[in-house]
């Protein structure tokens, strides 16, 4: 490479001015160093688009100063900035609306209203006293954000310090205390004095890295989610929750139903939810506590980062943050986090089977397609939605939505056999709460009964006359063909 070619590629790089600072930092280099990077070519550097879209990222995190620097490396391993920048983006691309038209917002308080009012039959837990909020998709974004930032932050640690750990060990490290190219080999980069310490550098690579990933997931979740409990978790610092009308309306015209209907229906699982968590002070924080166990105890394989980051377009941000993505790099569960996700998957269904329960009962009089709606609800929820997949690709959580159907029916049964007032006591305290079968365990009726409660469960127990009709003819085939208990083997394929 000749001296011209590095010339221009440090403006083309950096612009005119930083450009030529580069130029005069690198005559400072050592020889050897200037060599190396003179015999690697033009194509051995980072495009300098790649290095535009770096500098980009920082400003738009709010980096534009070296207080900013320290204050963002400070304040958390996720810019939570950045992220929110990010996000929003990606709703002006999705031309979202930036108001709620007065129509929308009508119909949407009104649905919460009348969710209220169907509500107040049959659940026991009283309605929340905050009015709940009716959003766009970035005020989505704004309010939400931060709550995902918080259960992200203990994996986003483990990640920020795998990252510095493979770049400055296994990728180039430092030279002489300056900041060295982490592929091929030192190159200079015009960067504040105060960066050009390797750990402040790595935290701050990081920070950025995970805010991408952040910033993506909420963008693209911001144009599927209907209200703010979609996750199954509360995210807003309202307690009342809220709608998105622009989404309902959209999900709306996808299933071909009537707009009002389905408002209805997405209005009475906001507010159950809304209900349920402010009822129960011990929840959410249930919730955090049992995901920040997981986060915690996630690990990090160095071997599988360091190919990442070698397979990564050198220093385009959004290929790095692709590489440190926890879906690649994570390392098995250990038994404190299977633990962990078990009594997490089990609050879940429990939350998500109650409120499935209680809509049901709340607006089968009102909403003509409750049904199908709720079973498309229960579909989406089995093939993964924008929740799971934020959670699997953030946390490394994947949950189980089948067990909604088993815990729906759970709770379903014990108010059909004890009535409301017993099904709701039962969230007094975690230790009261039903237990659901084993993962791989269909529910029989006593364990229903025991769950429900019920002193007397031969009285109420359903009987599945289809399974004993079948039991019995293989009982009288069993007992005319003794052969096969006097040989298992030939049972092999009756599996």
């Amino acid at each position: 490479m000749e001296d011209n070619e590095l010339h221009q590629w440090l403006i083309d790089s950096f612009g005119p001015v930083q450009g030529e600072m580069a130029w005069k930092q690198f005559s400072t280099l050592p020889d050897s160093i200037r060599e190396q990077i003179m015999s690697q070519g033009v194509e051995g550097l980072p495009k300098p688009s790649e290095v535009r879209s770096l500098a980009e990222a920082l400003t738009a995190g709010g980096l534009n100063t070296m207080g900013d620097v320290q204050r963002t490396v400070n304040e958390g391993p996720i810019n939570v900035k950045l992220a929110e920048s990010i996000a929003l983006n990606k709703t002006r691309e999705s031309n979202a609306a930036t108001v709620v038209s007065a129509q929308d917002g009508a119909a949407a308080r009104r649905a919460l209203s009348e969710a209220n009012l169907w509500l107040d039959s049959t659940v026991e837990f009283d309605p929340v006293k905050n009015t709940p909020e009716v959003l766009t998709r970035s005020e989505w974004v704004e309010k939400t954000l931060p709550a995902w930032a918080s259960f992200a932050a203990p994996v986003a640690e483990s990640m920020n310090d795998a990252l510095a750990s493979v770049i400055s060990e296994r990728l180039g490290g430092a030279l002489d205390g300056e900041v060295a190219g982490m592929f091929a080999g030192p190159v200079p980069i015009p960067i504040p004095e105060d960066l050009k310490d390797p750990a402040t550098l790595m935290k701050l690579l990081g920070n950025t890295s995970f805010a991408m990933q952040l910033g993506s997931a909420a963008g693209d979740m911001s144009s599927e989610v209907h209200g703010s409990f979609d996750q199954g978790i509360a995210l807003l610092s309202n307690p009342a929750g809220a709608l998105i009308p622009e989404n309902i309306n959209a999900y709306a015209d996808a299933l071909e139903l009537d707009h009002a209907e389905v408002m209805a229906f997405l209005a009475l699982n906001e507010v159950a939810h809304a209900r349920l968590f402010a009822g129960v002070p011990w929840l959410m924080p249930r919730f955090e506590a049992l995901i920040g166990k997981y986060a915690r105890g996630i690990s990090i394989d160095l071997d599988a980062m360091e190919e990442q980051l070698r397979e990564a377009e050198m220093m385009n941000p959004e290929s790095i943050a692709g590489a440190v993505n926890l879906t690649k790099v994570g390392i098995g569960d250990t038994p404190e986090q299977q633990e962990a996700l078990s009594s997490l998957e089990r609050l879940l269904a429990l939350v998500e089977g109650w409120v499935d329960c209680v809509v049901w009962r709340a607006g089968m009089a009102h909403i003509p397609h409750i049904e199908q709606l709720r079973e498309m609800m229960r579909r989406e929820r089995a093939i993964g939605g924008p929740a799971e997949r934020t959670f699997e690709s953030l946390l490394g959580l994947q949950l189980r939505p089948k067990r909604l159907r088993e815990a729906a029916d759970l709770w379903e049964s014990i108010t059909s056999l004890n009535g409301p007032h017993i099904r709701d006591g039962k969230w007094t305290h975690p230790d009261m709460l039903p237990a659901l079968a084993d993962a791989n365990t269909a529910f029989d009726s006593s364990a229903t009964q025991q769950a429900a409660g019920s002193a007397d469960s031969s009285a109420t127990s359903e009987v599945d006359w289809d399974a004993e009709l079948s039991k019995l003819l293989d009982e009288d085939a069993g007992g005319s063909d003794s052969s096969k208990d006097a040989h298992p083997e030939n049972d092999e394929d009756d599996e």
